[in-house]
């Protein structure tokens, strides 16, 4: 049987039986965190996986769930890809990336890294609710979802089955043409009833490894200038580091390799400002998990 038969075999029970286990699972979770952008390009993968390394190298227990059904990076950008599932019939485990870090990817699912995942909504839907409800997270101070770009059918499921606290963090870079699709994203929040951590403005400015000298290679402040229009907070921003190329191809992180870097710096003071925010991850944004009816 493959992994993905498993899985839906796992997840073959009644409605209610799968709303009982998504509520077991997110109760164990404390914060969730979905990582998002309007548009593809922005490193968004690249900032879920160094976000959730940062988190969990400050101490947490963090899980890292990878929705993006027809393109998953993370596991590449983790040095994981291939790695096997063990299921005990009755949950699958997630991959032991770190100390304090696991992942799920439907990368894990795929046997022949040619093959396409070509599935309608409902699919995706089922197949990402399985990931939430019948995946053995355990106890989690985070669980980061990375969701692909746009806002299809993958963070619309996520937003609807998450459950709170929950907040949405908005990659953009810094030239208007991802601004604008970042614009439409975080309407997206706002109509799926998604709170808002704030935009964080990826690739802003290069800064040479040898001299130190800040070069704005896609313009300045798009990101701050989005975060006053749309009256939502600024996260700060994450330098250019050429070194994240050859980090993610050769399957490391930036935060582990160069943790001296601007970049990683960055990723750490992100992951402290985030865990302070407790207007974020207040019981009164508590909301009741449901599974509710799949995308059509």
């Amino acid at each position: 049987m493959s992994h993905h038969e498993q899985l839906v075999a796992i997840g073959s029970d009644s409605k209610e039986q799968e709303e009982h286990r998504l509520r077991e699972r997110m109760a164990r979770i404390r914060r969730r965190l979905v990582v998002l952008s309007g548009k593809g390009g922005v490193g968004k993968s690249t900032a879920a996986a160094n976000l959730a390394v940062a988190l969990s190298s400050r101490g947490h227990r963090v899980g890292l769930l990878d929705v993006d059904i027809h393109g998953p990076s993370i596991p590449t950008i983790l040095g994981c890809q291939g790695s096997s599932l063990i299921s005990d019939g009755q949950s699958i485990l997630p991959v032991e990336v770190r100390h304090r870090l696991t992942l799920m990817s439907i990368d894990f699912l795929i046997g022949n890294k040619t093959d396409a995942v070509i599935w309608r909504g409902p699919m995706k839907f089922k197949v990402i609710q399985q990931f939430l409800c019948d995946v053995a997270w355990g106890d989690l101070d985070y669980l980061v979802v990375d969701c692909p770009p746009g806002t299809g059918d993958e963070p619309l499921s996520v937003a609807q089955l998450i459950g709170r606290p929950a907040a949405a963090v908005v990659v953009t870079t810094p030239q208007e043409l991802a601004v604008a699709d970042v614009r439409r994203c975080i309407t997206f929040c706002q109509k799926a009833d998604l709170p808002i951590a704030g935009v964080l403005e990826n690739m802003s400015g290069y800064v040479c490894p040898q001299c130190g000298i800040h070069t704005d290679l896609f313009g300045s402040g798009g990101g701050e200038r989005l975060s006053q229009e749309m009256s939502v907070p600024f996260l700060g921003r994450i330098p250019i580091d050429p070194r994240i190329v050859g980090c993610g191809d050769a399957g490391s992180c930036l935060m582990e390799a160069h943790p001296e870097s601007p970049a990683a710096q960055s990723y750490l003071m992100l992951a402290g400002r985030l865990h302070e925010r407790e207007d974020l991850w207040s019981e009164g944004q508590a909301a009741p998990l449901t599974s509710r009816e799949a995308p059509r």
